[in-house]
């Protein structure tokens, strides 16, 4: 629990000009730092580093490479970025070994649409959830498109960060949660299950679903009942259903 924790762990990333400037105006977000490329130009970088030093938030400068390996997407990062302090955001590890532990949590596997993944950290975090296990491989990057989807919840979501959804999967099973999955074709009802106290829920990529690795370690599959010929459920409504019926179960 006491391991370094990596940054990106620690904070959102937010990158563009008028993203950085609209969270700068958020007092409500702590921001660690600012950092514009020292090649950048334009007037907008001045109200960036006047609204900066009115909240006393350093900025620094760093060549244009670097902001854009920082902010990790190099085409729409316009030269600026902030890094927002997550207060929730945490890796897996470190949220298994608190005492209590998170009761149920969501595991996101392959999903890559950045407004599905927005969509369910908000969802999630209105519904009470406790964890919300995004890894940094193999689900989309939480960027200033996963934000906005998420109407700024993300910044405060209860994200647990891990490497892959198969090192998380292994994970929450040696700790004794068992994993649930989402199947249209599944025998047992969502609404009927028996569900534990604790478990984690695995949610996959809408085209190709759970990653083979990760079906491996699921205890057992559930069903939303759906009716008038529709098949399926996009991934970040199916979320919702899930959510709030464990919600509703308490």
């Amino acid at each position: 629990m006491h391991a370094e924790v990596s940054p990106k762990d620690r904070f959102l990333t937010v990158y563009g000009r008028k993203p950085v400037l609209e969270a700068l105006a958020d007092t409500s977000l702590d921001i660690d730092k600012v950092i514009i490329a020292d090649s950048a130009r334009g007037s907008s970088l001045a109200d960036i580093r006047n609204a900066a030093q009115a909240r006393s938030i350093p900025v620094t400068s760093a060549s244009a490479h670097r902001v854009k390996v920082l902010a990790g997407n190099g085409k729409q990062d316009q030269g600026v970025l902030a890094d927002v302090v997550a207060p929730h955001m945490r890796p897996l590890t470190a949220a298994l070994a608190e005492s209590p532990r998170p009761r149920r949590l969501l595991l996101l596997d392959g999903i890559t649409t950045q407004a599905n993944v927005g969509m369910i950290l908000r969802t999630a975090t209105a519904a009470g959830i406790e964890g919300i296990v995004v890894p940094r491989k193999g689900v989309a990057s939480l960027d200033p498109l996963v934000v906005k989807a998420s109407a700024g919840v993300a910044f405060r979501a209860p994200v647990l960060r891990c490497a892959t959804a198969a090192e998380a999967a292994s994970e929450l099973s040696d700790a004794g949660y068992p994993l649930y999955g989402l199947g249209a074709q599944a025998a047992t009802g969502l609404f009927d299950a028996d569900l534990p106290g604790s478990a984690a829920f695995v949610l996959g990529a809408e085209t190709v679903g759970v990653s083979d690795e990760v079906s491996a370690l699921v205890s057992e599959w559930l069903s939303i009942p759906l009716h008038g010929e529709v098949e399926s459920l996009n991934v970040s409504a199916a979320a919702a259903v899930l959510c709030f019926e464990l919600a509703r179960r308490g």
